[in-house]
């Protein structure tokens, strides 16, 4: 009679062990946010991405048409490594600005130049030559400098002329800035609906 007696309530406390309430499950298909109270309202916070609107483009003929396309690729393949420079230069300008002489400056910026050419190298024969022209212009937008003072600020005139002598016997040049304004304006049309996720 006692194994009974505690056999019972031992059954009905698993029972209701077993039991699980879902009023407060956390596991929902959802996810957490940061709220703010207004007004003893709790209100969530939720920050929502920039979204571009244009007024649609008209095309007057097949031609154009791929040549937007075609300016759409070029943009998602040249921006990311624009980004990339720009955080190279960064991070070059403030540790060098941590070196006591002109010597060691000089050895690092020679140590990042080969690091620049291994890792860029392969992609860069990856590219077309209109994506490395647009890459030119995008390291002006990303930096504020033209790829020509960059390389003169880092390595020198002569590298820089050097450079921009090549550049040249492809059609480009390393002197010629970004206009998002004037003959840019559709290439940073392009750019703010990729950065945003719209195309």
């Amino acid at each position: 009679m006692k194994q009974i007696v505690i056999i019972i309530p031992v059954a009905f406390i698993a029972l209701l062990w077993s039991y699980t309430c879902h009023a407060q499950d956390n596991n929902q298909n959802g996810f957490l946010v940061p709220v703010c109270l207004y007004e003893g309202d709790t209100i969530p916070f939720v920050q929502l991405p920039a979204v571009h609107i244009f007024k649609p483009l008209l095309f007057k003929n097949e031609k154009e048409r791929r040549e937007y396309y075609k300016l759409v690729r070029d943009v998602k393949k040249a921006l990311p490594i624009s980004k990339e420079v720009k955080q190279i230069i960064i991070e070059t300008y403030e540790y060098i600005q941590t070196l006591p002489d002109e010597k060691s400056k000089r050895a690092h910026i020679k140590l990042v130049e080969k690091g620049i050419k291994e890792q860029y190298t392969p992609r860069a024969k990856k590219m077309t030559l209109s994506q490395g022209k647009l890459l030119i212009k995008l390291i002006d937008r990303e930096c504020g400098q033209t790829s020509y003072e960059l390389v003169k600020a880092f390595a020198g005139s002569f590298k820089a002329g050097f450079y921009q002598t090549f550049a040249g016997l492809f059609g480009a040049s390393l002197k010629r800035g970004y206009d998002p304004r004037g003959e840019d304006r559709v290439v940073e049309r392009v750019i703010l609906m990729v950065e945003s996720g719209q195309i």
